[in-house]
């Protein structure tokens, strides 16, 4: 598996997988072209979570507050390669098996902001001081009964002098990050399967 060769350290790690009535070519592309964050569970769970960053700006100026609001929902798109805009990176391929998404940052925090670049370099040296390195995959493996397993892991890993905070920070989120990504394997299902 790819994401064991970029990320084969962590500190926590959470899988989910399906199965498709499609082509592993048809599911690979459906990967990319998926609507990652639509759905009712996705939207408002990310809604959820940029609240705590969105009360101090609206406190300070509502006005400034909207206008960004708007801004970003324009500029926001639910694809893979959408997904840049919000600090992930593609940081290994072997298409059409595998993708892996790394980000750094501060998950933990209101206003955890991605570091701008992440590579499979900084896997290597593992995440600095202050940060975590999240690492997740998607997977696409043929089936014996014609169906396409599509398989999704998350994985982080912590600098030392951040992992109780991650810790605690992961008992809370977990349980909605594993909605976020059957929603998310739904949707890339539900468009492969509507191009088979």
């Amino acid at each position: 598996m790819l994401l064991d060769e970029v990320m084969p350290r962590y500190d926590v790690v959470e899988r989910h997988a399906t199965a498709v009535r499609a082509s592993p070519a048809v599911v690979y592309a459906a990967i990319r072209e998926a609507d990652l964050i639509a759905g009712p569970v996705t939207r408002p769970l990310l809604a959820l979570r940029a609240l705590p960053a969105a009360i101090p700006a609206v406190l300070r100026s509502p006005r400034d507050a909207l206008l960004e609001w708007r801004d970003r929902r324009a500029r926001q798109g639910s694809r893979l390669a959408d997904l840049e805009s919000f600090g992930f990176r593609l940081v290994a391929e072997r298409a059409p098996e595998e993708l892996v998404i790394g980000a750094l940052g501060r998950f933990w925090m209101p206003r955890s902001r991605l570091c701008a670049e992440v590579s499979a370099a900084d896997f290597a040296d593992g995440p600095p001081r202050g940060f975590a390195l999240a690492g997740w995959n998607f997977m696409v493996t043929p089936r014996a009964d014609g169906r396409t397993e599509l398989r999704t892991e998350t994985r982080v890993w912590c600098a030392p002098d951040v992992r109780r905070r991650f810790g605690a920070y992961w008992l809370v989120i977990r349980p909605w990050s594993g909605l976020i990504r059957h929603a998310m394997l739904r949707e890339i299902r539900l468009r492969a399967e509507q191009r088979q």
